[in-house]
């Protein structure tokens, strides 16, 4: 990696994977142990709710990571500005999508997982904070994000494993959620003010920029819609054919194939874009080399993790879970394959984002959407939760490798590379 990529890169890149690293060794042990107090039908019913919400999650982040990333390499003195107006606009998107939320469950008929929903929702005001992330990818100082991760992290385990002693139920589990971002969102404030690397008396939202970001991230929210619509769409499904239950078997496939190790590879890929984003503006040479050696990198990872599920798949589920979680075995070993595809999607995002043609971004979920619709409609019925995950590798497939090779632009561009 080093051949290409700098040492600083290296080493925000070590940060960054240790962070997830560290809580991929936590989640193994105490996740499993919630999974089982809580049952697969409090768990179903948790990740229900998650997934709803999960549909507006592009409207509470609205697209602006990636774009405002870009835009303090490329522009690092107006940094405070960028951040600042990033912020704003968030929370105004927030508040909004808050009111709506109260409103729709003041005339709706009681509902038993209102306070579920309402917990999660406020999860994401105090997620508001990750803003400050923003800022230290594109410095490189990814350190800093692991000390607030990891800080929040032992205190975050230490609860759940209390909760998990007391046998708690699904509300104290979410309320430590909101915890959890109120945990990272104060250490990076202690930590940007001690340092001083921003201004804070300069945080002004400027609404020129802010027309400037949102349009520039007008096609993030849109493929992140879709995108958590293809992702959420299974949940939905499994609930009208079938029960929480059959939700909260598909969420342990999930955590245990994104939850734990998906997140190794986003945060390699994170880590490494604003090196990917200052040799686009200075060398293209050095920029597909760059490209080549990440995509190398991520299909070997996803190789790696497939084989994992596919040999200790079946171990990890009888040992560390009880034995209703047995009928997820399956659909474990097909959905492990998942990352495989996914990686290259990120990767190929990332490309996207420096060349500014975000519009096919849009254009390979729409049809990752209709695909896994489809397949969700005609295989969940017949064949359970092995259904949901046959639909959703198939749709990662279509979304990530297919349309590169349907779309002439880039089917050329990966030739020219390779």
């Amino acid at each position: 990696m080093t051949s290409v990529f700098s040492k600083k890169d290296f080493i925000a890149t070590k940060w960054f994977t240790l962070e997830k690293m560290v809580q991929l060794i936590t989640g193994v042990f105490i996740v499993p142990q919630i999974f089982n107090v809580l049952g697969t039908i409090d768990l179903g019913k948790l990740k229900l709710v998650e997934s709803v919400l999960g549909m507006l999650t592009p409207l509470f982040f609205l697209g602006l990571s990636s774009i405002c990333i870009r835009e303090i390499v490329y522009k690092p003195k107006n940094s405070s500005q960028i951040l600042a107006t990033a912020f704003y606009l968030r929370l105004i998107s927030w508040f909004a999508l808050f009111i709506g939320i109260l409103i729709y469950f003041s005339i709706a008929q009681e509902n038993v997982l209102t306070s579920l929903y309402l917990i999660i929702t406020c999860s994401y005001f105090f997620k508001l904070t990750d803003i400050f992330e923003y800022y230290l990818l594109a410095k490189k100082s990814t350190k800093y994000i692991f000390i607030s991760k990891i800080i929040s992290l032992i205190i975050i385990v230490s609860l759940q494993y209390y909760g998990v002693k007391k046998q708690f139920d699904v509300y104290y589990f979410a309320k430590l959620i909101i915890l959890d971002f109120i945990i990272q969102g104060c250490i990076y404030g202690i930590i940007l003010k001690f340092k001083k690397p921003l201004l804070f008396k300069q945080w002004k939202f400027s609404w020129p920029l802010g027309k400037s970001l949102l349009k520039m991230s007008f096609p993030f929210i849109l493929s992140n819609s879709l995108i958590m619509f293809y992702i959420s769409v299974d949940e939905l499904f499994l609930k009208y054919f079938y029960d929480d239950y059959a939700n909260g078997l598909f969420a342990t496939v999930q955590f245990l194939v994104l939850g734990l190790s998906w997140n190794i590879g986003f945060s390699i890929i994170n880590a490494l874009y604003p090196s990917l984003a200052e040799s686009f503006q200075q060398s293209r040479t050095l920029y597909i080399k760059k490209i080549k050696k990440l995509l190398k990198i991520m299909l070997v990872l996803g190789f790696i993790i497939a084989s994992f599920y596919t040999f200790f798949g079946n171990h990890i589920l009888d040992t560390f879970f009880t034995a209703s979680f047995a009928q997820a075995k399956t659909a474990l070993l097909i959905f492990c394959w998942a990352p495989l595809f996914v990686f290259i999607g990120m990767i190929y995002e990332k490309h996207l984002i420096n060349t500014e043609d975000l519009q096919k971004n849009v254009y390979r979920f729409i049809l990752g959407c209709v695909v896994n619709v489809i397949l969700c409609y005609l295989l969940i019925p017949v064949y359970y939760v092995n259904g949901a995950a046959i639909a959703v590798l198939s749709s990662h497939f279509i979304t990530n490798i297919a349309y590169i090779l349907i779309d002439k632009k880039s089917r050329k561009q990966v030739v020219s590379i390779f």
